[in-house]
Parts: C-alpha cells; structure tokens; sequence
C-alpha cells in the first residue's frame, strides 16, 4: 500500500534533541525566528498533506460508491417469452404467442440477460415484439442508461428520447422514423428493453403510435411485476 511519508511514523526516528539541532545548523544565518521559525514550513506542509490525503479518501470513497453493485429487486428468468406475456399489445395486434415465440438466455457473470422474439403471423407478420431484460450483478447500470446502443447509433435521426412518468426508477420511450418504438426502463439493478416494429406500427395514424406506446408501458409494467423479488 501507497502512504504519505509525512503521515508515515517511520519517518518519526530521531530523538527530539538531535532535530532541534540539525533545524538549528540549517536556518540560514541571521534568521531571527529561530527553531521554530526553521520548523514551520514543515508544519504547513503536514497540515496540506492531511488535507491532500482526506480529499483523496473521499474521492475514492465517491467512485466506488458508483462501482458498487446494484441493489437487485429482481429474480433472473428462466423463460423470458413466459413471463412476458404481451396481453396489452396483443390486443392491438392479436395473440404474439401463436406463433412459435423465440426465447434466449445468456448467464454472464456481470449481466444475465434474456431476450423474447414474438410476432403475430406465421411467415409474414404486422407487428413483431423483442422484449429483453438485463440483470447487472456487478455495477449500477444507471451510468450507462440512455446510451444509444450500436443499432440505434448508426441510425440517421435515430430519434429523441421521450420521458415516462411513474415507471420505474427512469424509463424512455423513441420512435424511430423507420418505424420501431423501443421503450426502456431502469429499475433495482434492471434494464428492461420493449421493442415493437412491423407495418402495425409504420401504417398507424400518430393517435395509434401514442396506443402502441400506452400498450408498451403496460407489459413492461406487467413483466416487471411477474419478475419482482
């Protein structure tokens, strides 16, 4: 470990007499304040390093505030496309589960993440849902919420962020101008991602983007309830 040597007792070696005399043979000659005139320079000194290393501890004591791992209010899925059940935006677009719902896991030691692909046709489809949940176990994913991903970031006008009152701690709503509304919610340790593109959505009037963006809301409100601790 890294110590300040004015703080280190090691330093502290000589008996009291033998630096009085050498701070006597170093004043410069004529000096009229003595001993003690030699030894306050160091006085100040000492007083800017206990400042200096006070600072420094609570820097440090900030930033890992900010790596400590989240409080996590959520289990891990095993099933994702069974817990997210659609119900509000199936009523817009007719039952997603009909047809062959696409589930994937992945157990990272930082992130567990799941994603559910649903679509409400067979071969061609109006509407198609990708729900997703990331459980951070390590850090706060707070940091790096809203940070466009690289999908979205190569998109011309990817779209500006809209707010969402009373979900979660922090949650978002785009429209993309291609046509795919992506909500995102934080949440106790949580990132849920909802994503709905398909011609229900490109051929709706603004009043249907704004009844797909309400039914969005309500299954994000829903699987994140069927997930709670």
């Amino acid at each position: 470990m890294i110590t300040d040597p004015e703080l280190d007792g090691a330093w502290e070696t000589g008996r009291a007499g033998e630096r009085a005399e050498a701070a006597e043979e170093l004043a410069p000659p004529g000096c009229t304040e003595g001993v003690a005139g030699a030894r306050r320079p160091w006085l100040w000194a000492l007083g800017g390093a206990v400042a200096a290393s006070v600072l420094w501890a609570g820097g440090l004591y900030a930033f890992g505030e900010k790596l400590a791992a989240p409080g996590i209010s959520y289990r891990a899925t095993e099933n994702l496309c069974e817990d997210f059940r659609a119900q509000a935006l199936g009523r817009i677009a007719g039952d997603l589960h009909r047809y062959r719902p696409m589930n994937q896991q992945n157990d990272h030691p930082a992130v567990r993440g799941a994603i559910c692909s649903l679509q409400n046709g067979e071969s061609v489809s109006t509407l198609t849902v990708r729900a997703q949940m990331d459980l951070h176990k390590k850090t706060d994913p707070e940091a790096e919420f809203e940070v466009p991903s690289r999908w979205r970031a190569e998109q011309v006008g990817a779209g500006v962020p809209e707010s969402v009152q009373g979900l979660g701690e922090r949650a978002v709503v785009i429209v993309m101008p291609g046509g795919t509304v992506q909500l995102q919610v934080l949440d106790g340790g949580a990132v849920f991602t909802l994503e709905a593109s398909g011609s229900s959505v490109t051929g709706n009037a603004p009043g249907d983007t704004a009844a797909l963006k309400a039914a969005m809301v309500q299954d994000a409100r829903e699987l994140m309830s069927a997930l709670r601790k």
